[in-house]
């Protein structure tokens, strides 16, 4: 009868936050209905007394203030229907270096990979970051368990710092730091472009301890011979200096690294779970398709790195190259993942490629931490001997969210088809949300403003969005530009021959469409708040382009423009309904001068919306009445240019009629006609999808809305290509970028572990299973089942912030629906014969006849 789960900000582990107003949440005792009051008191004297209210999601501390590397416990009490509770197990959190003052150590420059220092006294805590990506040992022992630190920031204005708990690893008398540093994004390949050295030309590391004097640091060349995040790392085990990480190595033949003056204004913390390695594959299966070449299979497309075991004698060099796919021989290709620009002279390379060198030692092993790929198979060549699934492990890196989302249901393909999903947003949580892990693993904005709801329901990635909107409103231009992709390298910025491609529609849409999707999973107002500036400025610049410009071909056919038009935006580039199935995006001459006003004002009118949304949760009514308005104004101005009286679209696309519904940017009473003109074209398409990477995730929500959820599911069982079914038949084990991502001849076509596709599971979640959320976090959700396409039973399982619900059904001679309801929510039950109910905390089971 205690509440528990006690969490600050969305971290299960606060360490080092600097946060002057952490906030806390809990959940309810079990069996409670609703909290009526609570009290919170913490270990430095900050005591609320009885509080009156049912929040108990990201309350604000407000005790004293707190200082650098202060520890803090807190517990709560609340008041219930079933009276007052005990005191919950105490929760913490602790503060880093709050201030730049605090810093008292200088950057370190060195001018090779291998960094050690000597240190006395008894510190417990390091603070830690870098230019590039470090890992960290002391007396020999590696210190935490993060990948890819201090990770990948917008580095101009935000570097990350870690706080490490080393009480553990300190000894009396002497002791080693040791640090291995590369240069990872600060100054290696980053971004869809491939540049180097975008931030820095050199690497660096900052350490401090609460307690305790740093010595020198000397510096070696040691093993590591390159490391980067897109070519790979190469490693020389025989120049390996052994012992180098412990006390008692002799590094008096090493270099003096010297001290840089780099500032400390730009350190912050993570909101965000780090990278780790989550999990170990053991191959499926190790093939010969060649003398002295070996192709490993996992058997799943992941993100991550191979643990090589047995490297043979002294001196064998081993090259392993990673890839998504096998040609019909068994050789590995990688031609699909060399990214190709029509302001390069040639495709990039596919880079992938490690390299190491064996030093002939028992139990040597190669495991590449300063890099990451996106891989199911690997080519191994210069292996002497014959290996095994025991000598290799698949090593999964990426950020270590909490899952908190489960759907499973009679029929085999659906799961099929929800664990590719699921894999594709394993595959691209690295740090940020990338596009894809292998060709350009660059944080696209559109990717993520389609993909974000999916993705708040399997896993809690509150803190991983907050850390990315961050980095978008970092890389915001002065006019209200939003970056095409956050972190935005410089070599793609305002300055750079991609500077044009900024800016689009449906991407730049990513600044108010996440922080509102962040708000409706996790009840946060703050990011709202912080993110407010950087939506007004987005919806300003689109206010302005379609105020000020006309695009060309629209003004010869009508040289006196008509009143709407200056809520019409048909200016800039826009990427428009990209990569619609059976068509090849045009010349990029064309790209730069299409007109995609019905795209951009659409999304106008939908971010203009959510705008005067966001306004009124924040108390700020003026601001809501006059997005309002905007949004009135821009879907008049799309009704004028698109829509004719009986319902008829321009263009009469798929993608154009899903998002007129999904936005609803057509009256009320012309609904049914746009929807039954969607299926007209699917059916002229011989039932098959035709939209693109903006409308496909909104395709069979706006179906099964409309009445037609026959349809929907028509379409997601289709097994000919496009369709979801084809990909899986065809052996993806992750989403892939293009409907024919490996074609009928079993030829690859670009990613083959591109997530945005993936949304369709959604309808898995909020129609098949049917849980919707009603209020922000679930704290009033609906559940509304929609049985069809042959499946017989299916369940969802959500932990939600307020706790698991659970819904599942089941249809033989009679429907029967369960549903779980956390303690402080309720929800809206619709059976299919259209009996409703109100469900409070606890578990239900109701039965109806099927439809």
């Amino acid at each position: 009868m205690t509440p528990y789960g006690l969490r600050v900000e969305h971290l299960d582990h606060p360490l080092g936050i600097l946060t002057a107003a952490p906030r806390l949440s809990w959940r309810l005792p079990p069996g409670a209905t609703g909290q009526r009051a609570y009290r919170i008191r913490t270990g430095n004297g900050w005591d609320t007394g009885p509080v009156v209210g049912s929040r108990s999601l990201l309350v604000g501390y407000e005790g004293p203030a707190l200082r650098s590397a202060e520890r803090v416990t807190w517990q709560v009490k609340v008041w219930t229907d079933r009276g007052e509770s005990d005191w919950s197990a105490p929760g913490w959190f602790e503060t880093g270096l709050l201030h730049a003052g605090d810093w008292r150590q200088d950057w370190i420059e060195p001018g090779a990979p291998l960094l050690r220092t000597a240190f006395t006294g008894r510190p417990t805590r390091l603070y830690l970051t870098a230019h590039g990506v470090y890992e960290a040992f002391v007396n020999g022992e590696r210190v935490g368990d993060a990948e890819l630190t201090p990770g990948f920031t917008q580095y101009r204005s935000r570097l990350q710092v870690q706080t490490y708990d080393i009480a553990a690893l300190v000894r009396p008398g002497e002791n080693v730091l040791a640090v291995v540093l590369s240069g990872g994004w600060w100054c290696g390949q980053t971004g869809a472009l491939r540049a180097t050295r975008q931030w820095g030309t050199r690497v660096a590391v900052l350490a401090q301890f609460d307690d305790g004097a740093i010595g020198p640091w000397r510096c070696a060349r040691g093993h590591l011979t390159s490391a980067d995040l897109i070519a790979g790392q190469r490693v020389d085990l025989t120049a390996l200096p052994l012992g180098w990480t412990a006390p008692g190595f002799d590094d008096s033949g090493w270099d003096d690294a010297p001290v840089a003056r780099h500032g400390y204004d730009t350190l912050v913390d993570s909101p965000a779970p780090p990278v780790r390695r989550v999990e170990e594959i053991v191959p499926v299966a190790i093939t010969r398709p060649r003398p002295g070449r070996q192709v490993i299979d996992l058997g799943q497309n992941i993100n991550g790195w191979i643990r090589l075991g047995r490297l043979g004698p002294a001196g064998t060099r081993i090259t392993l190259t990673h890839g998504e796919h096998l040609d019909a021989g068994g050789e590995l290709t990688t031609g699909h993942l060399r990214p190709a620009f029509p302001f390069l002279p040639a495709p990039l390379p596919a880079g992938m490629v490690d390299e190491v060198v064996s030093a002939g030692r028992a139990g040597e092993a190669f495991e590449p931490r300063h890099t990451t790929h996106g891989f199911r198979y690997v080519q191994v060549d210069g292996h002497p001997g014959e290996l095994t699934p025991g000598d290799v492990r698949g090593v999964v890196v990426h950020t270590d969210l909490r899952r908190t989302g489960w759907f499973s249901c009679g029929d085999p393909r659906m799961h099929r088809l929800h664990e590719a999903a699921l894999w594709g947003v394993r595959g691209n949580v690295c740090d940020i949300p990338t596009d894809c892990p292998q060709r350009e693993r660059a944080g696209w904005t559109g990717d993520w403003q389609l993909f974000v709801p999916t993705a708040a329901f399997l896993y809690d990635v509150a803190g991983f969005s907050t850390k990315w909107l961050r980095d978008v409103a970092a890389d915001q231009w002065a006019d209200g530009t939003v970056a095409n992709m956050s972190p935005c390298p410089p070599a793609e910025g305002p300055a750079s021959p991609a500077a044009a491609l900024h800016g689009s529609a449906g991407w730049g849409d990513a600044v108010v469409i996440v922080p509102w999707e962040l708000y409706r999973q996790y009840a946060d107002e703050r990011i709202l708040a912080e993110m407010w500036p950087a939506m007004v400025a987005w919806l300003d610049r689109a206010e302005r382009m379609a105020r000020t410009g006309r695009h060309p071909d629209r003004a010869a056919a009508r040289p006196v423009p008509a009143p709407h038009e200056q809520y019409l935006w048909d200016t800039g580039f826009h990427w428009g309904e990209w990569l619609v199935p059976g068509e090849d995006p045009p010349p990029f001459d064309a790209m730069l001068t299409a007109d995609h006003g019905d795209v951009a004002t659409a999304y106008l009118a939908r971010s203009a919306a959510l705008m005067a949304r966001i306004a009124a949760v924040l108390g700020r009514d003026g601001d809501a009445r006059r997005y309002a308005t905007l949004r009135e104004r821009a879907v008049d101005a799309w009704r004028r240019e698109f829509l004719d009286p009986r319902g008829r679209l321009t263009p009469d696309t798929q993608a154009n009629l899903v998002r007129a519904l999904a936005f609803d940017l057509v009256p009320e009473e012309l609904r049914p006609a746009v929807a039954d003109r969607l299926v007209e074209l699917i059916r002229l398409a011989g039932t098959h999808l035709a939209t693109g990477f903006l409308a496909t995730p909104y395709l069979l929500p706006v179906l099964a809305d409309a009445g037609h959820c026959d349809v929907a599911f028509e379409l997601l069982l289709r097994d000919t290509e496009p369709s979801w079914l084809t990909m899986l038949d065809r052996g993806a084990t992750t989403m892939w970028e293009h409907w024919n991502g490996v074609d009928a001849d079993g030829v690859a076509h670009h990613s083959l572990n591109h997530y945005a596709k993936g949304a369709v599971v959604s309808f898995l979640h909020r129609y098949v299973a049917g849980l919707v959320p009603v209020d922000p976090a679930y704290r009033r959700f609906r559940v509304r089942p929609h049985p069809g396409g042959g499946i017989t039973w299916a369940e969802a399982v959500h932990e939600s912030p307020y706790g698991r619900i659970k819904v599942r059904w089941e249809l033989d001679s009679e429907f029967v629906l369960h549903v779980t309801v956390p303690p402080g929510c309720t929800a809206e039950a619709i059976l299919p014969d259209g009996t409703t109910l109100s469900l409070g905390p606890g578990s239900h089971t109701r039965t109806a006849r099927p439809r």
